[in-house]
């Protein structure tokens, strides 16, 4: 069957792909920002003008619709269902809960803020970030009416923990569905991700510690004096007197799977590197030792291990019946993802039938500045400016970037994604759930301040996550140039300049 759109169609001297993906972009923006169609059906009305525009017949748009959303969900959607159900485990279990409370006591006194971010850098990678950020927040609380600690320092380093490897590891939902959409490795998506989330959240820590100078009677603002006098001992004695769950125990769910598939991939890579000949590795993967590991190292198999694990270690004296009620309060939660998910690869599947991505794969080789790599990038980024949610955005910027990049040569498809999902930080405020959670839990009324506590340090992990994929990029990928990180920096700063004038306009006033 012909699905290519005709290469003599144009309009205005651009191709009539380029056209249909233009006016569906228009579209979608128009619908999210201005109507009450919700993101998903957005996307596929996006999906249809873009293929009818592009050249392709009804009955080939819809065919194509269907084929990207089928492929998508059928390469992660059983992983994200199977995430999903091991967040809600270790939410009601109070898991995550003991990993904040033991990292504080390991760390000890006036690092606090430290243990917050480890506990969110860590427990928002199955957990989604509003919920684990509600459930983590009394801790934070607690600590800051111990010794006048700034709750700004330790809610802000929190939040960022939480909300940078919610936006860049798997089995988070966002990611996942990324990795499917470049069709990258799994356990490859999950160590880069970790990886490049690392300095995102020093940077918003650091940012974090400045608050506390900034705003130095926040805490007796927010909070009355009898709340000030109550003392970290009285929170200390409350955790051990619960009865919540082991460090070992609310680390495992977490911890085997990654173990799991890690090991999967580094077989891969060595046996791949001893091995040589292609008749002698097809020999050793269809031995038993590799099949085996190939199966539980398999992110499906490695998952439902972990859900299992979590059901009878975390809840085990929890009846049949709770207990599904609380597997199925994880899958509902995921329901509109996975929509979302299954539309950005019917979105996908639409501009490589249509011909738009290889025609603006020709157009960005020959006259952008910058490299393709940072194509989803800059995507993710402006549709997470438009319409807020990180999954939307980072699924949006993959969908419409990877038909793109699949056509020229050389482009590391993992930092593509990476790129995508770090794209999807930008300057969360208002149209940002995250956004309210944060500013109303620790009780900030004032907008400019609330951009300044939440928005700036999102838009920090956003250039620092950028950039650094960037000289990645630069090191390992192809076709990099120095423009590329500076690009993140840049805005960075003029969005830092912006809102510390509009900080000092507030404090003159």
């Amino acid at each position: 069957m012909e699905t290519a759109a005709t290469p003599a169609a144009t309009l205005f001297g651009l191709p009539m792909s380029i056209i249909g993906l233009l006016v569906a972009i228009f579209v979608l923006i128009y619908l999210v920002l201005r109507t009450r169609v919700h993101a998903f059906i957005a996307m596929i009305i996006a999906a249809s003008i873009a293929g009818i525009f592009g050249g392709l017949s009804a009955t080939d748009t819809i065919a194509a619709i269907s084929k990207g959303f089928g492929n998508t969900l059928g390469s992660i959607g059983i992983v994200i269902g199977l995430g999903v159900m091991m967040g809600r485990i270790l939410e009601v279990s109070g898991a995550a809960e003991k990993m904040a409370f033991s990292f504080i006591r390991f760390l000890g006194e006036k690092k606090e803020e430290w243990a917050l971010a480890i506990t969110g850098y860590i427990v928002s990678i199955p957990i989604f970030v509003d919920s684990a950020f509600v459930v983590l927040y009394p801790v934070a609380k607690a600590l800051a009416k111990n010794s006048k600690r700034s709750l700004l320092t330790l809610g802000v380093a929190l939040a960022g923990g939480l909300v940078v490897t919610h936006h860049t590891v798997p089995p988070t939902p966002g990611p996942l569905g990324v990795a499917g959409i470049f069709k990258v490795d799994l356990g490859a998506m999950l160590l880069s991700g970790m990886v490049f989330a690392v300095p995102c959240v020093l940077g918003m820590v650091f940012y974090a510690q400045w608050l506390a100078k900034r705003y130095p009677d926040f805490n007796r603002e927010a909070f009355s004096d009898d709340e000030l006098r109550d003392k970290l001992d009285n929170y200390i004695e409350q955790q051990e007197a619960k009865k919540l769950p082991s460090l070992f125990l609310s680390l495992l769910p977490i911890v085997l799977p990654i173990a799991l598939i890690f090991v999967k991939a580094i077989v891969d890579m060595i046996a791949k590197g001893a091995i040589g000949d292609d008749a002698a590795w097809q020999a050793f993967q269809a031995g038993g030792l590799y099949q085996t590991i190939a199966f539980i190292g398999h992110p499906i198999i490695a998952l439902a291990i972990s859900v299992l694990i979590a059901v009878y270690t975390l809840l085990p004296n929890t009846s049949a019946h709770d207990t599904a009620v609380y597997l199925e309060e994880g899958v509902t939660s995921a329901g509109i993802i996975l929509l979302v998910t299954g539309a950005g690869g019917a979105l996908g599947a639409i501009l490589r039938d249509s011909g738009a991505g290889k025609e603006l794969a020709e157009h960005i080789a020959n006259h952008l500045p910058f490299s393709p790599i940072m194509i989803p990038f800059i995507v993710a980024t402006l549709m997470r400016f438009i319409q807020g949610s990180g999954t939307v955005a980072m699924i949006a910027g993959a969908s419409i970037s990877m038909p793109i990049l699949a056509e020229i040569d050389g482009i590391n498809m993992l930092l593509a994604a990476n790129a995508a999902t770090m794209g999807s930080l930008f300057f969360g405020y208002f149209n940002d759930s995250l956004f309210w959670v944060v500013n109303r839990m620790m009780g900030i009324a004032e907008v400019k301040t609330q951009m300044i506590v939440w928005s700036i340090p999102t838009t920090i992990a956003w250039g620092i996550g950028g950039a650094f994929v960037a000289v990645a990029n630069l090191i390992f990928g192809k076709g990099g140039s120095i423009v590329d990180p500076l690009l993140p920096l840049v805005i960075l700063s003029l969005v830092m300049a912006y809102v510390m004038h509009m900080d000092r306009r507030i404090k003159t006033q």
